[in-house]
């Protein structure tokens, strides 16, 4: 299993990382890596033909899922739908969730967990162009 590597960090920002994608296997969060106080992300590999082993629902955060690679179905409560690379899957607080890989490849995804109703200001109505030398 592939894990969380801190690449480097200051005292406004930290860098970490899993490693290739293609390559990562099994679940790994992300949060306290990078010492986040706004969200919980983790990445998840699911083989072929598996699911997670248990179905999960939250009190207070909702979860965005990103599908990276592979293809599969998606469970909220009673309804099941196809999910594929580039699906965005967003549930809301107490239902409950899971999914399953049915693609040849494994399924991977990032899961963003975050208070529902907590997004203030995003995009640019949180944001301020600033002044700035650009040394990249």
């Amino acid at each position: 299993m592939s894990g969380i590597k801190i690449i480097n960090k200051g005292d406004r920002f930290a860098h970490a990382g899993i490693g290739s994608i293609h390559d990562f296997e099994g679940k790994q969060f992300v949060k306290d890596a990078t010492g986040a106080t706004s969200c919980e992300i983790s990445f998840g590999s699911l083989p072929s033909g598996t699911a997670v082993p248990f179905f999960h629902s939250h009190k207070e955060n909702e979860e965005n899922y990103i599908i990276l690679s592979g293809s599969g179905h998606f469970q909220v409560d009673d309804e099941v739908f196809d999910i594929a690379e580039g699906s965005v899957i967003r549930v809301s607080t107490n239902c409950d969730r899971n999914l399953k890989c049915t693609s040849d490849e494994p399924m991977v995804y990032i899961c963003i967990q975050a208070r529902e109703g907590g997004l203030g200001g995003y995009t640019m109505t949180d944001a301020e162009i600033t002044e700035r030398e650009n040394i990249l």
